[in-house]
């Protein structure tokens, strides 16, 4: 799996998919093709994929891409949706479906309907979020000294000091 190592400080979201009825081993055919691609890129690629898997990773890719564009609103964050890559994504097996057939001579052959949990992660990319949490930093930093500035400004104007400070004489 190619882990990519995230900041604390980088928006992460995931989605699942349950008791999806395909076998799991046909599902990672498909989710082997798009693990650290970019969000976008993976998106393409399941959508001119020939395989029936494609349509319901594409349908949990969307998911976790919308679960993260609502984690960073929460958080009152902004996020770039381009700079979302696939961190994390796996299928693993679900619930079997038990299934009898009926066989020659009054027997009954059973027979098992796979079931698969999909699992597909974004994250964003750790320099996009360092860029990300720099630009925040900068900003506080900027309306700080404009704060300051205007406080500055006002006191001179009305020849008031500050509470609990005096002039030195």
């Amino acid at each position: 799996m190619a882990d990519v190592l995230t900041n604390p400080g980088s928006i992460e979201a995931h989605a699942i998919a349950r008791h999806v009825r395909m076998s799991p081993q046909k599902a990672r055919l498909v989710i082997d093709l798009i693990r650290g691609q970019k969000a976008q890129d993976a998106l393409h690629s399941l959508r001119f994929t020939p395989k029936r898997a494609a349509k319901h990773i594409e349908k949990v890719l969307r998911s976790a891409i919308a679960n993260a564009e609502r984690k960073a609103e929460d958080a009152g964050a902004p996020l770039d949706v381009d700079t979302l890559f696939v961190s994390k994504c796996f299928v693993n097996e679900g619930a079997r479906w038990k299934r009898i057939r009926p066989a020659p001579m009054g027997r009954a052959f059973r027979y098992q309907k796979r079931t698969a949990h999909i699992w597909v992660g974004v994250s964003e990319h750790h320099m996009a979020a360092a860029e990300r949490v720099a630009s925040i930093a900068a900003e506080t930093e900027a309306q700080k000294g404009v704060r300051g500035t205007a406080r500055r400004v006002r006191k001179a104007l009305t020849g008031k000091q500050a509470p609990g400070k005096k002039g030195k004489k």
